[in-house]
């Protein structure tokens, strides 16, 4: 699989007419893959697209994500958090989500989950991030059973937000959402990344400086 260094949309071309639960083929707009830098060293997975996201193709892309893309703009990863997707810019960040279809009455099932792991884990593995970051309960539950040797049900939000988490491979910062945090937790997970972000944090992989 090779990205489209041209677009920051599904940069690899990942089926966008799949078919592997057909419920959800039913009741979504479109497919949403990654979206962002492909030479990313950060990699932000949520559980599901939002209305907007189905409706645009661009993960993260609504009202309620907008906290995440404030973060994103204070950590100097996007150019402007306001605009819209085609104009916010993304540098150094990958978003994408366990499932790639929306239900808009449910959260995905197990399976559902279990039937895009192979999206997830291409793009994990295309893009070689330093850092996952989980973004809410589901995704780190997800993220910690797959890249941790620490049992899933050991992690949890609040408890583990903005918490460096060594894993195999990767390190994990989890977060809660962004938007519905109260100040102090949104600033906690932006201090930390930053200070994550001022330190070599790409010494556990020898990865050459971008």
């Amino acid at each position: 699989m090779d990205a489209r260094q041209d677009s920051p949309e599904n940069p690899f071309g990942m089926d966008e007419d799949c078919r592997n639960c057909p419920a959800l083929c039913e009741t979504r707009s479109r497919v949403v893959h990654g979206y962002g830098d492909v030479g990313a060293d950060f990699l932000f997975v949520g559980e599901q697209p939002g209305p907007e996201a189905d409706e645009t193709g661009i993960p993260f892309a609504g009202e309620a994500d907008r906290g995440l893309w404030r973060a994103l703009y204070r950590l100097d990863l996007c150019s402007d958090p306001a605009a819209g997707h085609a104009e916010r810019g993304i540098d150094n960040a990958f978003l994408t989500h366990l499932t790639r279809c929306r239900d808009p009455e449910r959260g995905p099932t197990d399976e559902e989950i279990r039937n895009c792991d192979p999206f997830l884990t291409a793009e994990i593995r295309m893009i070689n991030p330093e850092i996952l970051v989980p973004v809410g309960e589901r995704a780190l539950a997800t993220i910690a059973a797959e890249y941790t040797t620490t049992p899933a049900e050991e992690f949890s939000l609040p408890d583990d937000h903005a918490r460096t988490i060594r894993g195999r491979g990767f390190e994990i910062v989890p977060t809660v959402d962004l938007q519905s945090a109260d100040d102090e937790t949104y600033e906690a997970f932006v201090e930390a990344f930053s200070e994550l972000m001022d330190r070599d944090y790409r010494q556990t992989k020898g990865r050459r400086s971008r």
